[in-house]
């Protein structure tokens, strides 16, 4: 049996995963930060016994990743997707009344949080037949696709992480992994707000089709949920 750990589960694209990849007959490992409050996933956990396990998981805090990794030391993870993030409150995010420490708090989640995951389970990554990696990021931290300016908190901290999961792609290489970015489309969720172009299920459907496709000459690669390569 195939297997997925997704963070940021609980919610929106994160929680889509889990539902899509249950139904497909994945082993899904669902993270996130407060698994009691969380009734849905524990609701699609409860009609996938054999399949789904949620895990308390804060990825701004390296400890729980560590313990966590610590606890599926056997495991075997095919895909792991970073989908865990942060959007800053708008009022911080402008020129002139920017937030320093939301800025710090999106890096460490957006930016940090990514790379000390995959640090954590390189091993189970490894030994796995699929050895994908997914880190979700934005067309916002494209520069070359910046025509609107501002939101420089969200905008710094993807561009970030694109660049670390490049790097990534290059020094993964050598162990037949692959690390690509992935654009999930403006989609209606608590983060993305109710006038996105898109549904959960559109984006992740979509994200899953480019992800079942992959193979190692695309590692590094930014695919929008629609396949299409996204300017740097």
């Amino acid at each position: 049996m195939k297997t997925v750990l997704i963070t940021g589960a609980n919610r929106g694209i994160g929680l889509e995963f889990v539902r899509q990849y249950a139904a497909d007959g994945w082993r899904v490992f669902a993270c996130c930060r407060d698994p009691e409050a969380a009734s849905v996933l524990n609701d699609v956990a409860a009609r996938h016994v054999d399949q789904v396990t949620v895990y308390p998981l804060d990825v701004a805090n390296h400890k729980h990743i560590e313990q966590l990794s610590q606890a599926l030391a056997g495991e075997a993870i095919d895909v792991l997707i970073n989908n865990a993030g942060v959007y800053p409150p708008q009022q911080g995010d402008v020129f002139g009344k920017t937030d320093y420490d939301a800025w710090a708090y999106a890096f460490e989640v957006n930016t940090m949080a990514p790379l000390k995951m995959v640090e954590a389970f390189i091993r189970q990554v490894a030994r796995s037949h699929r050895k994908v990696i997914i880190t979700l990021t934005s067309k916002m931290g494209s520069i070359a696709d910046n025509r609107g300016g501002g939101s420089y908190i969200y905008r710094s901290s993807k561009s970030a992480v694109n660049n670390v999961m490049k790097s990534l792609s290059i020094d993964l290489s050598s162990e037949q992994i692959i690390a690509v970015l992935l654009h999930p489309g403006w989609v209606r969720t608590d983060m993305g707000g109710p006038n996105g172009l898109i549904s959960p299920e559109q984006s992740v459907a979509g994200m899953r089709q480019v992800i079942d496709k992959l193979k190692l000459k695309d590692s590094g690669q930014f695919y929008a949920y629609d396949g299409q390569i996204v300017p740097w």
